[in-house]
């Protein structure tokens, strides 16, 4: 893998020549190959590393930055987030998703998109600018004028290596990708750190904003040998320029249902309390970083490829959402039980509200990542205009139940954001999949002994361990450490032990199949014969 990005790294400073051939690869027409199941798994296993790696970096971060900075810092940049994050999207949400599904791809189409993006960024970028005064205002925080005039800075940057990153996934360059952005993300934590360390306060937390779209848009050009030439005037790109005017739009109703809580909150409840509440939030949001980004690259990549085949289509995104909801479903249970301690032991007594907020949250995280995936059925069977219409009705109902919540503090919203995507969910996902014939039924058929068990082993370890006396009395005498561990392993084994109680075959297939991709020889002595079905 070294050696393969220094080729590209020499390619790309003029020490090798990067031959046409190289270039046209990522130009080659979407087509079914015979080895896409072989290179989607090992794609999906090597972002999966990428992901436990980027993970532990950003828990360690948060960790250290949550013990040297205070609430307040979090909330102050948390309130420009809420805008800045929208806009530095503009060059990632939509254009990527249009290049990746794209039949085909002209040097003459990327390079006039390429130049679209980046005028659209830089204009995003001075407008952002502009309106710090009148952020500042809006909240009543002075210091949010500088804050605003930085994160700018990230909005531009961003357009210029999204067409590059993009190109690399279509080509399913997932382990170029996950190198690249993992170093990116581990020196702008370093950064952070050593700047909290310094007493920058919430500046660190902006540097950790702007360097990684800086860093992996410079590692995006130098590990990808294409080079944008001048726009096209007989180009026809008003196909990708629709459909991605489409997915930014259904970014933005989605992105505005999901950040109101956040906007309300700040504005009426403080930089303090925002900051807790984000915390909360960010730690709910963390497992899905590991366990469904990686996986929903792939999953794009590889569904775009199947779409002409609608039942290897429908297999392969149920073996997906069985995954899903196996690790999913558990998840909600166990951060649920541990959710407040975990907290109280990572980031310190001075986030105790925080963990109080996480435990609303909790309960909802397998359904949401389930419901999450919506977007894959949309965006690889190129409805990107309903995935844009159900954006809107997400929005409209979003904040409708956080507009409900507001009254009763950070808790009420909090429920309210998990009761609006649990109503959403059936809706969301029966709209999706039904231009591939993929019912809501045939989800939950393969989803719901996950939840049955992880509602039933949750229960079961909450009662034992704090209804009954004795064991209650002696559980709640434990330090935080052995409160946690003694939560976790029951919860994990009580779990396990339930979906034992179903056919052995549906309910570990998925786990079995991955596995049997990534490793066939050893899996095959294991098991007695191969379980790896055609996809």
């Amino acid at each position: 893998m070294i050696l393969r990005i220094w080729s590209r790294f020499a390619c790309a400073c003029g020490i090798g020549a990067a031959g046409s051939v190289e270039v046209e690869q990522y130009f080659r027409p979407i087509a079914t190959d015979p080895t896409l199941k072989s290179r989607a798994v090992r794609g999906g296993a090597s972002t999966l590393l990428a992901q436990v790696v980027g993970l532990g970096v950003q828990l360690a971060s948060t960790i250290v930055l949550a013990r040297l900075l205070t609430p307040r810092d979090v909330g102050l940049v948390t309130m420009v987030l809420t805008f800045s994050m929208l806009l530095q999207n503009f060059g990632t949400n939509g254009f990527t998703e249009a290049i990746i599904q794209s039949e085909s791809l002209t040097h003459e189409n990327l390079s006039t998109l390429f130049w679209i993006n980046v005028a659209g960024g830089f204009g995003l970028s001075v407008a952002f600018m502009i309106v710090a005064p009148f952020l500042a205002a809006f909240y009543h925080e002075p210091e949010l004028r500088g804050i605003c005039l930085a994160l700018a800075v990230s909005i531009a940057i961003t357009s210029l290596g999204a067409q590059h990153l993009a190109l690399l996934k279509r080509n399913l360059e997932f382990s170029v990708v996950n190198v690249n952005s993992v170093s990116a993300r581990a020196l702008s934590v370093l950064t952070a750190i050593a700047m909290a360390w310094l007493g920058f306060g919430y500046w660190a937390l902006v540097a950790n904003v702007v360097i990684p779209p800086l860093l992996m848009g410079l590692g995006a050009w130098l590990c990808c040998a294409w080079r944008p030439g001048w726009p096209g005037r007989r180009t026809n790109v008003r196909p990708m320029l629709k459909f991605t005017l489409n997915t930014f739009g259904w970014f933005s109703t989605n992105y505005a249902g999901r950040n109101l809580d956040k906007l309300l909150l700040g504005r009426f409840a403080g930089s303090a309390a925002l900051g807790n509440y984000k915390r909360a939030y960010d730690l709910f949001c963390m497992p899905a970083d590991v366990a469904l980004l990686p996986m929903s690259t792939v999953a794009l990549s590889t569904l775009s490829r199947l779409r002409q085949e609608p039942e290897r289509y429908r297999q392969y995104y149920l073996t997906a959402i069985s995954l899903i909801a196996f690790i999913g479903m558990g998840g909600s249970a166990l951060l649920t039980l541990i959710g407040r301690d975990l907290i109280h032991i990572l980031l310190g007594s001075k986030w105790d509200e925080a963990g109080r907020i996480i435990v609303y949250f909790a309960p909802a995280l397998g359904v949401t990542w389930l419901y999450w995936t919506y977007g894959w059925l949309h965006m690889s069977l190129g409805h990107a205009d309903r995935w844009f219409r159900w954006g809107i009705i997400e929005m409209i109902v979003t904040c409708g139940f956080i507009a409900i919540g507001l009254p009763f503090g950070f808790r009420g919203v909090a429920i309210a954001w998990v009761v609006s995507f649990c109503v959403l969910f059936g809706p969301g996902l029966s709209y999706a999949g039904r231009p591939i014939g993929i019912t809501f039924t045939a989800i939950l058929s393969v989803v719901w002994r996950y939840a049955a068990s992880a509602t039933v082993a949750g229960l079961l370890c909450w009662g034992v361990l704090h209804g009954m006396g004795p064991i209650a009395t002696v559980f709640d005498s434990l330090n935080v450490l052995m409160r946690i561990a003694a939560t976790g392993i029951g919860c994990v084994i009580l779990y396990s032990c339930l979906l034992l109680l179903f056919p052995f075959s549906k309910t570990f297939e998925p786990v079995l199949e991955v596995a049997t991709m990534l490793s066939p020889r050893w899996m095959a002595l294991f098991l007695g014969k191969s379980t790896a079905k055609s996809i």
